[in-house]
């Protein structure tokens, strides 16, 4: 399997001003896989798509991806738009990924639906999106949208996008397994990956589909010294059950080993994400490069 890794900015991160181009321009330096953007309406972080396009029209081998944006809420007709002319302005550089969205009163204010409807809305969105990018015309008569001789063109660059989707619950495994071309969740141990990965093929398999082995991936925090209050919350409120050492790689060398024990259980594709924003994305990112990029199985 190869080996590739992309850099994260998380949903705190206020990279997102002049030193932006300057840290796109790092990555492709570098040699980073992809850059990949949070998406939280209450957060520092940049609009996914905004900060997507800019990259695109910046740099011309770096791959974006969002870690994730949410698609219960948003018109999925518009959105595959979007994703399409992204993509095939880009020449095929987007790694489209989508999830439910925070369990955050205000984040779900924001998309106007309630939690209860997120799965429905996004079981019924995805495969319509599918077909916008790859059918000339689509009629749809769903529970929740209705369409008729619909088209999005330009289709994308890329024969067919393939979506990627995090989560470590069982619900969101079984929808990983049902709808989505790669895996990646964040806030697990190997050991939540190696299971993970085996569920994600057995639910395929059951819909007679079948996930490529390199789509396996995981998206690893990392940071220097002590967590940081908020972080420790954060990690508090999703694994309760685990120590929040084991989640987070303190340092670069820690990094890499973990990166090492995902790849033993059968992880290839990694997005590194800082908890804290360095004073010097630079020096940070040829830090981070010199540690990781040299990975292989």
């Amino acid at each position: 399997m190869k080996i590739r890794i992309g850099y994260g900015l998380g949903t705190q991160t206020t990279n997102n001003d002049e030193s932006f181009g300057a840290f796109v321009d790092d990555l492709e330096r570098l040699g980073f896989d992809s850059l990949w953007v949070s998406e939280r309406i209450s957060g520092s972080a940049p609009d996914p798509v905004v900060a997507m396009a800019f990259a695109a029209g910046r740099v011309k081998k770096l791959k974006f991806g969002m870690s994730v944006m949410v698609l219960p809420g948003r018109n999925p007709v518009l959105l595959a738009k979007q994703m399409a002319s992204l993509d095939k302005m880009s020449g095929g550089r987007l790694l489209p990924a989508f999830g439910l969205g925070a369990v955050n009163p205000r984040e779900q204010a924001a998309f106007g639906v309630e939690r209860k409807q997120r799965g429905k809305l996004f079981d019924e969105a995805l495969p319509l999106m599918r077909r916008l990018w790859t059918e000339d015309e689509v009629d749809h008569d769903g529970e929740h949208y209705q369409f008729s001789k619909v088209q999005v063109i330009p289709k994308p660059a890329q024969e067919e996008l393939e979506v990627w989707m995090g989560g470590i619950a069982p619900s969101e495994l079984r929808r990983i397994g049902r709808l989505a071309d790669g895996w990646l969740p964040s806030f697990c141990t190997p050991d939540d990956v190696r299971q993970g990965i085996e569920t994600v093929n057995a639910v395929a398999a059951e819909h007679d589909r079948e996930i490529d082995p390199e789509h396996m991936g995981v998206l690893v925090p990392y940071g220097d010294g002590e967590l940081p209050p908020l972080v420790l919350e954060t990690l508090a409120k999703r694994r309760p059950d685990i120590d929040p050492n084991q989640l987070v790689a303190s340092g670069v060398a820690e990094l890499k080993e973990m990166l090492e024990r995902y790849i033993e259980v059968g992880a290839s594709k990694f997005v590194v994400v800082p908890f804290t924003e360095p004073e010097d994305w630079t020096e940070e990112l040829e830090r981070v490069a010199d540690s990781v990029l040299g990975l292989h199985n």
